[in-house]
């Protein structure tokens, strides 16, 4: 028998979630049965839908997010000892998973792609969920021209400082914001992104008319609120709008959500596009992105920078830090 641990979430997150909102447990796995593989937990995520989807499901239940493991017993030929698997069984150390089992996409498992020699961290980050995000949900809608102008929230996060590169790699010009002068600072003079501001301490509004006097052409949101209504009220005609999410609201009572200056009259008379998407609606496509996305790591055309926390016992330290914007990239656990 296998000794595991477990984060449960035992009741809806009020506002920033707490410590108290879980309960670590501990409990033994059964012998594994056919087409079922045993995975020890060697790289944990946390990601911004972790609070978003906590509405979601009824309390108690276990916190799920992508993970990378290692296959140490195997009832299935197709994940053999010692495969790497990524799968979105969350917060716990040792799993039982059988791939034959798909009831929704919280049920996936795949074969760890092929790193080049990178570290396997970027199976849940540049090369997993938060890769194929910036991928597809940029160039997907977007649908970027080279020499265009491409403006990102949430900049410096995980997924914004991912969509920023690739704008440049696909010959854009690109404006980000971010929320501390740290952050700005990598983002140029490190992503090579043509313009970044502090939103804390910036008229977001003056300085985007000065950054982009012809306005904007495609526009990736990560945060919602005023910034984006400011953001979208200056993009050019047939603009288009790639909505990833909203966490400046994240943690706001969803009774209660922050009001911002009305879209429509942009969107109307500018004849803009705005798509919210989910990235597992190109899920028989990520292998193209994990091919593309490998390789401009490892040519130097896509830096992906990782704030590692480490232990079993720190995951919601982590959570939390990236939650108040500590991270700057992905935020990953070593178990």
């Amino acid at each position: 028998m296998v000794k595991a641990r477990k984060y449960v979430v035992k009741r809806h997150f009020d506002g920033l979630p707490k410590r108290e909102d879980f309960e670590i447990v501990e409990y033994e796995l059964p012998p594994i049965q056919n087409g079922e593989i045993l995975v020890k937990a060697e790289w944990v995520s946390v990601d911004p839908y972790l609070r978003a989807y906590n509405q979601r499901f009824p309390a108690p239940y276990d916190q799920f997010s992508y993970q990378v493991g290692l296959v140490e017993n195997s009832k299935d030929p197709r994940f053999p000892v010692g495969t790497r698997v990524v799968s979105h069984k969350g917060w716990c150390d040792y799993c039982v998973i059988n791939a034959n089992v798909f009831r929704s996409p919280a049920d996936i498992v795949y074969k760890l792609p092929d790193l080049k020699g990178l570290s396997n961290s970027l199976g849940v980050g540049a090369v997993g969920l938060t890769g194929v995000t910036a991928y597809f949900g940029f160039l997907e809608i977007c649908k970027p021209k080279a020499g265009e102008t491409v403006v990102v929230t949430g900049a410096a996060g995980a997924v914004g400082s991912l969509v920023g590169q690739i704008a440049k790699i696909k010959g854009c010009r690109v404006i980000g914001f971010a929320g501390s002068d740290d952050k700005v600072n990598w983002l140029e003079k490190d992503l090579g992104f043509d313009k970044a501001f502090n939103y804390k301490t910036v008229d977001v509004q003056k300085v985007l008319k000065e950054a982009a006097p012809k306005g904007i052409d495609c526009y990736f949101d990560n945060v919602g609120g005023e910034i984006s209504s400011i953001i979208i009220s200056q993009m050019n005609d047939f603009g288009r709008v790639s909505v990833c999410g909203s966490i400046s609201a994240y943690n706001d009572d969803v009774s209660k959500l922050p009001k911002a200056p009305i879209l429509q009259l942009a969107i109307v008379s500018k004849q803009l596009k705005i798509e919210g998407f989910l990235a597992p609606r190109w899920r028989d496509r990520w292998s193209e992105a994990f091919v593309d996305l490998s390789k401009w790591i490892k040519s130097g055309e896509l830096k992906s920078r990782e704030h590692v926390t480490e232990g079993f016992d720190n995951i919601f330290d982590a959570f939390i830090g990236m939650l108040n914007g500590e991270n700057t990239g992905k935020a990953v656990v070593k178990i």
